[in-house]
Parts: structure tokens; C-alpha cells; sequence
């Protein structure tokens, strides 16, 4: 066991140095120049070159990665000049937000995809299959802002179950103190009941449209692991002692069928946390999605560098917390034997 975390966090490690190399690199190569953003159209070439020395990109590459990944760690995140505010303190006040839609959306993608791959393949009921399948197909093939669209115009303009596009909470409601950023959380903490259920309200429409792909990938996955797992051998002998139809199903195959569940949800969790724009664009989330897709557009280096190394980080945090699941899950992790590929 010790030995195959060595090896993760060994491997986490080289691929967040991967990561930020060629997300260093590809921002340099791509057509434009930032000073030109920051002076504007009208400034003179001696203006231009003054603010492209000032920036640093005068530098040679291996100088500006490095001090790039010094500031990083040092909290020196830089200057955000399409925003005029510090890089840390936008992406600090935004990151809490995706957060809370990215954990929303998981929980519903998560939850969802085991009952929905349990209740399809426990009983083989053609009809429930059918509309799990169908499901799947739906969130697999539609375009999440087109779906957020939809949902908009359903659930607020004509059915008025959710609010509109008005972010976290409603005008008028004060947030709540800031322990953690997560508004649902926070609010739970403070005791501010109503807080609480305002900020749900909000959460639950733009999760659900979030998580719509992630649960038909999931379900796929656990519907076919099931399906896989079922038909082995252990859950013949498993019934033969007297041990339920349903019991041999929930403590030996699901288990099973878990695994590669749980490497694709770590997965899913860490793209969702870095990777919500569209859906945060459609419902006014203000999350980090936005102000790194402009960023992007403007050439901002200081945020899509420190974005896509945060990014990498979480990636490699999720998928550790994963890897120690697995220990948990399967036995034969804990023991160092050899578990095949994943």
C-alpha cells in the first residue's frame, strides 16, 4: 500500500510539472501581445515595448517559468490587468462559487447514476431500462448551455419553480458570514434558515444542468459494470448459501462494480470544479469560469497560468483521494496485490 501511494504522489507530482509547463508555454505561443492589452490600440511602439518589459515577458522562457512558479507558491499571483484587481484576490472570491455548483453538481451526477444503474439492472425491467438508457443518451448528446437555456425558460420563466439567472442569491438577501465560501454551508453554520434555503434554491437548477452529463456518463459506466458483474460466478455461490437476492447484489456486486465509478468520478469532480464556464455564463454564477475565459481572450497571463496550475493540483488531490478509496473499497490495495489496470 505504501508503496503504490509513493508511486501516485510521485506520479501526481510530474503531471502538475507537465501541466504547467504546456500551459506556460502554449499562452506564449498563441497570436497577440499582452502589453498591447494593458497600453491599449494608441500607444507608441516605445510605449509597447516599456510595458512588454515591464510585464517580464522580455525575459527568456525558463526565467519567466521560473519565477512564475516561485511567485505561485510564495501567494505573489500577480496582477490581473483585465480586471484591475490582484489575481489572488478575484480568483479567492470567485473560487468558492464553482466550488459549491462543482460538489452540488457531483453529489447530483454521483448519487443519481448509482440508483438510476441499481434500479436498471437489479430487477431488468425493460420500461425502467429504456428511460435510464434514454436518460443517459439525452445528457451525453446535448450541450450543456443549450440545456441551462431550456431549463431557464421551463423551470423559471413559465413554471416559476427556481429563480432566474440572478446568481447566489436573491437581491436583498445578505450573505452569509464567510467561514468557508459556500454559501449553503455557511449559512448552515450561522444558523440563517432562510439564507439557507434562498442560497439552495439558487444552486439547484444550474448543479442539475452541471451534472446532466457527468450522471450519463456515470450511469453508463455502472450500468455496464453491473451488468458485467452479475453474471460472475461469486454471487451464484453467494446465493447458494442463503444470502438474498438483494443482499448479494448490494455487498459484492456493487462494491465491484464501484471501482471504475470511482476513478471517473474523480475525474468528473476535479473537470467540474475547472471547468464550468458555459453553464456559470448562462445562469450569472459568479464563479472563476467566467474570468478565465476572459482572461483568456485578453492574453491575462497571470490568470490562466495560476488558473491551470490550480487546476492541476486539483486534479491530482481528487484523484489521490481516490486512490486511498480504492484501499478502502477493495482489499486487495491494502494488501499490495496486484489490482490490474484501471
Amino acid at each position: 500500500m505504501v508503496r503504490y501511494l509513493v508511486g501516485r504522489v510521485l506520479g501526481a507530482i510530474a503531471a502538475v510539472f507537465g501541466a504547467s509547463v504546456v500551459g506556460f508555454l502554449l499562452l506564449r505561443v498563441l497570436p497577440g501581445n499582452p502589453a498591447r492589452a494593458v497600453v491599449g490600440p494608441f500607444a507608441t511602439p516605445a510605449e509597447l515595448h516599456s510595458e512588454y518589459v515591464a510585464l517580464g515577458l522580455a525575459k527568456p522562457l525558463y526565467e519567466q517559468y521560473w519565477l512564475f512558479i516561485k511567485n505561485f507558491f510564495d501567494g505573489a499571483w500577480g496582477f490581473s490587468y483585465s480586471v484591475g484587481a490582484p489575481v489572488r484576490t478575484e480568483i479567492s472570491s470567485r473560487l468558492p462559487a464553482t466550488i459549491e455548483l462543482a460538489l452540488y453538481a457531483f453529489g447530483f451526477a454521483f448519487v443519481g447514476a448509482v440508483v438510476c444503474a441499481l434500479v436498471s439492472t437489479y430487477r431488468r425491467r425493460p420500461a425502467v431500462d429504456a428511460v435510464v438508457q434514454g436518460s443517459a443518451f439525452f445528457g451525453l448528446g446535448s450541450p450543456p448551455f443549450w440545456v441551462g437555456l431550456i431549463a431557464l425558460l421551463l423551470f423559471s420563466s413559465k413554471l416559476h419553480v427556481f429563480p432566474g439567472p440572478v446568481g447566489r442569491l436573491s437581491p436583498g438577501v445578505a450573505a452569509p458570514p464567510d467561514y468557508t465560501g459556500l454559501y449553503t454551508l455557511d449559512a448552515l453554520l450561522a444558523g440563517q434558515w432562510s439564507t439557507f434555503w434562498d442560497a439552495l434554491d439558487h444552486v439547484i437548477l444550474p448543479a442539475l444542468v452541471l451534472g446532466l452529463a457527468p450522471f450519463a456518463f456515470l450511469v453508463r459506466l455502472l450500468r455496464a459494470s453491473l451488468l458485467e458483474v452479475s453474471r460472475e460466478q461469486f454471487l451464484v455461490v453467494s446465493r447458494s448459501k442463503g444470502v438474498s437476492r438483494w443482499t448479494a447484489f448490494r455487498r459484492h456486486a456493487l462494491p465491484n462494480a464501484l471501482l471504475p465509478t470511482i476513478t471517473a468520478g474523480g475525474l468528473i469532480l476535479a473537470q467540474l470544479i475547472s471547468g464550468s464556464v458555459l453553464v456559470e455564463s448562462v445562469f450569472n454564477w459568479p464563479g472563476v469560469g467566467e474570468l478565465v475565459a476572459n482572461a483568456v481572450v485578453s492574453k491575462d497571463f497571470a490568470v490562466v497560468q495560476t488558473f491551470i496550475l490550480l487546476a492541476a493540483i486539483a486534479y491530482v488531490v481528487v484523484n489521490l483521494i481516490v486512490d486511498l478509496l480504492y484501499g478502502v473499497i477493495d482489499p486487495r490495495v491494502r494488501s499490495g496485490a496486484n489490482v490490474g489496470s484501471r
